[in-house]
């Protein structure tokens, strides 16, 4: 098995919780759940995981 480096799971982690982010205010908001207020911080974080996972590619 080949191991990879911190820099590569790091990106692979953050990838994953912007897509988890968008994700869950998508259900959340489908079953009338998530209110605005609520959304708004979990898109915030999805939307700087991405950016995170974005400026560490080569």
């Amino acid at each position: 098995m080949e191991q990879k480096s911190f820099k590569e799971i790091s990106s692979i982690v953050f990838r994953a919780v912007a897509l988890a982010m968008g994700v869950a205010v998508t259900v959340l908001s489908c079953l009338g759940v998530a209110t605005p207020d609520k959304a708004v911080p979990l898109l915030g974080i999805g939307l700087a995981c991405a950016g995170i996972a974005l400026m560490s590619q080569k």
